[in-house]
């Protein structure tokens, strides 16, 4: 199953009445939005679809926003949304391309390949005029899903300590450029403000067209080499938590380069702690 799944492709699919896939809404939005995307879920979905809550399938024993859970945990979610070993999905957000990416990757993690990101997601499929339905999901039967943990695929505070005094990796940071400088307040209150010295600013929205979807695999390449990535390099992502840093994790896949590894407490974690050495504007 290929990374990416366009508007037309699902829809031919549901026309043709094939679910050989489940269909996951992983919408997400930033504690200063007040927005509850499972409210708008229950409002407007694709027919078919569970929500997937990043929030719940998550670790609830640290302060940490929707940290990754452990494998039993992971498992017995997946399971419970009627999701087996082989199952493919198709996972989409009401953004566009948001926080679909993220579950796109947390299913890597967990050694599950066969999952597509719906390229411009709800927004474009409203634009076209395609068919959505209301109320809440159909309660899936339960499935066995086994997780298999790659740890390659996630780094945690110390290793990033490491990069920033041996400078030995490429750490991404797909936050809002006024926000990576610290000229702009993050939207969790106790975070302070700027980057990870030796952090290189790339916007996620810079991997995106005006309608949601993914740029061109030639011209995220020429976008990565710009930041220094040619794919001979460890490269690790971070954004402010761990969400749209996945967007340019799959990006680096949809160019034909090694997605590298996503710092999954990012600036949550690193920007909330007094200990952590933080640059801002040109350090």
């Amino acid at each position: 199953m290929d990374h990416l799944i366009t508007t037309d492709a699902l829809a031919r699919a549901l026309e043709r009445r094939e679910r050989p896939f489940a269909i996951l809404d992983a919408s997400f939005y930033l504690p200063t939005e007040q927005t509850n995307p499972r409210t708008l879920f229950e409002q407007a979905h694709i027919s078919g679809a569970q929500f997937f809550d990043i929030e719940t399938i998550a670790d609830l024993t640290t302060d940490l926003p929707h940290m990754l859970p452990n494998s039993a945990e992971f498992a017995a979610a997946i399971g419970a949304l009627g999701i087996s070993n082989d199952t493919a999905i198709v996972v989409y957000d009401q953004r566009g391309l948001f926080s679909a990416a993220r579950v796109w990757w947390m299913f890597h993690v967990f050694g599950h390949q066969r999952i597509a990101v719906l390229d411009g997601g709800l927004p474009k499929w409203r634009a076209e005029s395609r068919p959505l339905t209301d109320g809440e999901a159909t309660q899936p039967r339960p499935a066995c899903f086994t997780a298999h943990f790659n740890p390659a695929l996630v780094r945690n505070r110390d290793d990033i300590l490491a990069v920033a005094h041996q400078r030995n990796a490429i750490l991404l940071d797909a936050r809002a450029a006024a926000r990576f400088v610290g000229t702009a307040p993050e939207p969790r209150a106790g975070m302070r403000a700027g980057h990870v010295p030796g952090a290189i600013s790339l916007p996620f929205q810079e991997l995106l067209n005006a309608d949601q979807t993914l740029k061109s695999p030639a011209t995220l390449r020429a976008l990565f080499a710009e930041h220094g990535v040619d794919g001979t390099e460890t490269v690790i992502t971070m954004c402010g938590s761990g969400v749209t840093a996945a967007i340019l994790t799959l990006g680096l896949h949809h160019a034909g380069l090694p997605i590298g590894s996503l710092y999954d407490g990012s600036w949550a974690e690193w920007g909330g702690r007094a200990d952590t050495p933080i640059e801002t504007a040109n350090g």
